[in-house]
């Protein structure tokens, strides 16, 4: 009787050793997930000698499925508004809006529940600066590549934060007759005294 008390009690412990394994939460993708993700970014400058200002914003919700655990693609749409003051006066005022595609990849695990990824995107906008006495349309083409990381709170939801267009190359040419193409390289985090810049960008992502 002891026996058979004894072969019970050992195999009802490994079968909920068993089921506890199986509960046991895991942080990551696979493929076929799919995420929802929203970043926002948020920059502003104020010089008091001068009265020079400057205030950036900009939100961009996306879409992204896994082709595999590790790679994902997807699109987005973004919305941003620019504002600069020179000695007082305005001297940009703008918004607009983006849309674009994106290829990320994700090649390092920093513990359980930090995935760090590189995502290249291309989109076009549009930008209406109204600082002028006429609104004036300013479209682009950008293409650049980001840094991120992935902290998981729950299996399915994770805070981002995000350093965006470490790479990136933009042409843009405003909708006036006569008008020629600007265009912009730049490579970097920044400058000395704000490293991040206005790259720095943070957001929620949810896993299906």
């Amino acid at each position: 009787m002891k026996k058979l008390l004894l072969i019970a009690a050992v195999a009802v412990f490994g079968l909920s050793n068993v089921n506890a394994q199986d509960e046991a939460p895991t942080f990551g993708f696979a493929e076929g997930d799919i995420f929802v993700e929203g970043n926002i970014g948020f920059n502003s400058t104020n010089d008091k000698n001068t009265e020079d200002k400057s205030t950036r914003f900009n939100i961009s919700p996306k879409v992204g499925y896994f082709m595999s655990e590790d790679l994902a693609i997807g699109g987005e749409v973004s919305f941003q508004s620019f504002k600069t003051e020179v000695g007082g006066v305005d001297a940009l005022d703008a918004s607009g809006f983006g849309v674009g595609a994106f290829a990320r990849y994700y090649f390092l695990d920093l513990g359980e529940r930090f995935k760090t990824y590189t995502e290249f995107g291309v989109d076009y906008s549009s930008l209406n600066d109204k600082s002028g006495t006429e609104d004036v349309k300013l479209n682009g083409l950008n293409a650049g590549l980001d840094l991120g990381i992935n902290y998981f709170v729950t299996e399915n939801i994770a805070l981002t934060f995000g350093l965006k267009n470490v790479l990136s190359f933009s042409s843009s040419k405003y909708d006036t007759d006569g008008a020629e193409a600007e265009t912009n390289f730049n490579l970097g985090f920044g400058d000395v005294a704000n490293p991040f810049g206005g790259n720095a960008a943070f957001g929620i992502l949810f896993k299906f």
